[in-house]
């Protein structure tokens, strides 16, 4: 806990921060790898769900800074398709945390006030019933929302992603539904998860770690990244902010 004079003067620095990326160009699609659940659960003498539930009380926060930005578009890695291999305490704890996320957002005023429209992007066939449910609820009750994206990869791996998008392409050249001279760069990204958002234009990973483990491998062609010492759950709203700027200082040439 800050003492009172410490507090006063991180208000002071993170208000002036943020006039000065309002004052910028807001990307228009960040996506984050949210790392260090575990790691900031252990230093605390916490079992590693109980980081991971406070990870999933970040991510709110989160979105309503970048709702308050005016991004439009989050995509967030909650959970690998390696994660399954896992401690299946772990893995079953991680399972109640989604069941309950996906239904408390699906009932939640905030995500209706702001039109928000929520779906889990891998593959979600691998999650017991109960899950898919849970997924299914909140993808339904959104569905018709656009003025604000929430992707949640769940049993999510980049590689798998291209894979199932190759296959995608190959059912439709099989049954001469697509020609294969025509098959481009779109033809490619129409058949993604993320189908029908723009490439994220920032991927934020916390935890200190500089890689981005897979994640949204064709779209991050020319994504900027940045990496954020913090764990997860102690993300705080200096950190994303310097992010922003981060990103606003630099220079996007997309390879030309």
């Amino acid at each position: 806990m800050l003492r009172a004079p410490l507090r006063l003067i991180y208000r002071a620095y993170e208000w002036k921060l943020e006039r000065e990326v309002k004052r910028g160009r807001i990307p228009n699609h960040i996506a984050i790898i949210m790392d260090g659940n575990r790691r900031l659960a252990e230093r605390l003498g916490l079992r590693p769900w109980e980081g991971h539930r406070l990870g999933a009380e970040k991510v709110e926060d989160v979105l309503n800074w970048c709702l308050d930005l005016g991004i439009k578009n989050v995509t967030a890695y909650a959970f690998s398709t390696e994660n399954f291999n896992r401690p299946k305490e772990e893995v079953e704890k991680l399972f109640d945390l989604f069941e309950e996320y996906f239904n408390k957002v699906a009932k939640d005023e905030k995500t209706h006030k702001n039109r928000m429209r929520v779906k889990a992007i891998g593959r979600i066939e691998r999650f017991p019933e109960r899950v898919r449910d849970a997924i299914k609820r909140a993808e339904d009750v959104t569905k018709d929302y656009d003025n604000f994206h929430l992707n949640l990869a769940v049993a999510y791996g980049g590689r798998q992603e291209v894979v199932d998008a190759v296959r995608k392409i190959a059912d439709k050249v099989r049954e001469g539904r697509l020609d294969l001279d025509s098959i481009d760069e779109r033809t490619v990204s129409k058949h993604l998860y993320t189908n029908g958002l723009p490439d994220p234009d920032l991927i934020i990973r916390t935890s200190g770690e500089e890689r981005i483990s897979g994640f949204l491998l064709w779209q991050s062609a020319y994504s900027e990244l940045y990496f954020c010492e913090s764990f997860w759950p102690g993300f705080r709203k200096i950190d994303f902010l310097r992010a922003i700027r981060t990103f606003q200082q630099r220079k996007r040439r997309f390879g030309r």
